[in-house]
């Protein structure tokens, strides 16, 4: 009787015939650890990016909280030499009202009676900004002046206009001879190396009391404002921190 031979499937005979033989659940065993491995990387990148705006937030939050406390300063050190000045415009002005300064009307000469009162102001704000190097967060501080809405014609001032610069550079200039000590106030830079302090004069545009029908009510708008613009991210920051966040 002729015997019958069986035959049988042997795996690791296919194997050896075919070396490069690899089964569907390799691969896909070989794709996952892939993937996982690309979505790790794209998880530390995120993480990082994210870091890197909540630093750019946080220094924005610092710079903010950094102003806050010099004109609070500023202001608190003149009040205990019964000095009062405001603080507006989103904590970022010292207001100086037309009282403490009583200029002449049509002049910009500064009385002498308000001469202490000019100086001390002076004096203070750098003395409080120069305190660790904090005028370095500012970009410009400016000197500005402000008139009321009453017609002032001069040829040689200009009007209100005029009028309202002139009394400003006449704050500058008494600060830049009379304020003493290193560094004076003209030789503060800011981080472009530019002078930090620039003069303005606004005249009657910008109003804090309307309408201006009285005397008291046009007083309030003669003023000297000193504004702290403070050193901003530029626009590459905010467009960085803008696209990261619409990711």
């Amino acid at each position: 009787m002729m015997k019958q031979h069986s035959t049988s499937y042997n795996r690791g005979s296919v194997d050896e015939e075919n070396p490069y033989w690899i089964s569907f659940s390799d691969i896909m065993s070989g794709l996952l650890i892939l993937f996982i491995l690309v979505s790790m990387t794209l998880i530390l990148e995120l993480i990082a990016k994210r870091e890197e705006v909540d630093q750019k937030i946080e220094q924005i939050e610092q710079i903010e909280q950094a102003l806050e406390r010099v004109l609070r300063e500023i202001k608190s050190e003149l009040q205990a030499k019964n000095i009062v000045v405001e603080i507006s415009e989103n904590d970022s002005v010292i207001r100086i009202p037309d009282r403490l300064l009583k200029f002449d009307s049509g002049s910009f000469v500064i009385p002498a009676d308000s001469e202490r009162i000019v100086h001390d102001i002076g004096d203070t704000i750098r003395r409080v900004i120069i305190k660790q190097d904090r005028y370095k967060i500012f970009d410009t501080i400016f000197v500005e002046g402000h008139t009321d809405n009453q017609p002032f014609r001069n040829n040689y001032i200009k009007g209100n206009w005029g009028l309202s610069a002139h009394r400003a550079i006449e704050v500058w200039n008494y600060w830049d001879l009379h304020i003493t000590g290193a560094p004076e106030l003209s030789a503060l830079r800011n981080h472009a190396g530019e002078p930090l302090f620039s003069v303005s004069g606004f005249g009657e545009t910008r109003p804090i009391q309307t309408p201006q029908d009285t005397a008291a009510q046009r007083e309030k708008n003669r003023r000297i404002d000193i504004r702290f613009i403070v050193k901003r991210p530029t626009q590459t920051d905010y467009e960085t921190v803008k696209a990261i966040l619409e990711q």
